[in-house]
């Protein structure tokens, strides 16, 4: 299980981040902090207690310090939490800092749960591309780990409308399937990666027009699948 650490002094935003957290496989809320001196307290109380953070989901702007200076505040805690940024900054020269600060991604506010998820997902891809229980990584496992992490941006953020006929691909796999289909079963059957399977078919349970079933199997970590459950027509 990851363990997230939120920081947002907007309750309300906290709570939406909170939940969208707990919709995601392998994601657990550790806590939730509105400020920088209660987030550090937090940090080291779940490193003491033998149960880290592993990352922080931080706002920039906060009301008892920068976030960009909690964040190299955090840089002092061992273990040291990774960060991504979600924030309504959109001037450059933040978001320079912020990599400077080790942030190793950034989400703008508004945005959708399906952003929102695609971001941790590409952080999840990043953890497991590094060598557990290991205290050294070869080129290989740097390379590989730093390639998850960037990935496409272009590709990551391209809306669904732009690919309708793959859209219309996956929605009447989906919709002609009695048992629901996973995302790798849907990427196997198109030929398309996973991530974008899974795009389209979270754009179908936004819609209402697909239902997310988690399955927990004998191995392995829980999969989700997505089953049809709006009867219009797919055209």
């Amino acid at each position: 299980m990851i363990r997230v650490l939120i920081v947002e002094d907007e309750p309300l935003i906290a709570q939406t981040h909170q939940t969208y957290v707990e919709r995601l496989t392998g994601f657990g809320v550790a806590g939730v902090a509105h400020t920088a001196q209660a987030a550090l307290r937090q940090v080291a109380s779940a490193a003491a207690e033998g149960a880290p953070i592993d990352v922080v989901l931080l706002d920039i702007g906060l009301p008892d310090a920068s976030g960009l200076e909690l964040a190299s505040a955090l840089s002092g805690q061992r273990p040291v939490p990774d960060i991504v940024a979600i924030t309504s900054e959109r001037d450059l020269a933040v978001v320079r800092d912020a990599v400077a600060h080790g942030v190793l991604l950034y989400l703008l506010k508004p945005f959708t749960f399906a952003a929102f998820a695609e971001k941790l997902e590409r952080y999840r891809g990043y953890r497991a591309a590094l060598t557990a229980g290991t205290d050294a990584a070869g080129q290989a496992e740097v390379d590989r780990a730093m390639a998850v992490l960037r990935g496409s941006d272009q590709r990551a953020s391209a809306p669904s409308g732009t690919a309708p006929h793959t859209a219309e691909q996956i929605a009447r796999l989906v919709r002609d399937s009695a048992d629901g289909l996973t995302a790798g079963e849907v990427a196997t059957g198109l030929g398309v990666s996973r991530v974008t399977a899974w795009r389209y078919l979270e754009r179908l349970a936004e819609d209402g027009v697909a239902g997310r079933h988690t399955e927990y199997g004998r191995a392995g970590r829980p999969q989700v699948r997505y089953r049809w459950q709006h009867r219009r027509s797919v055209r």
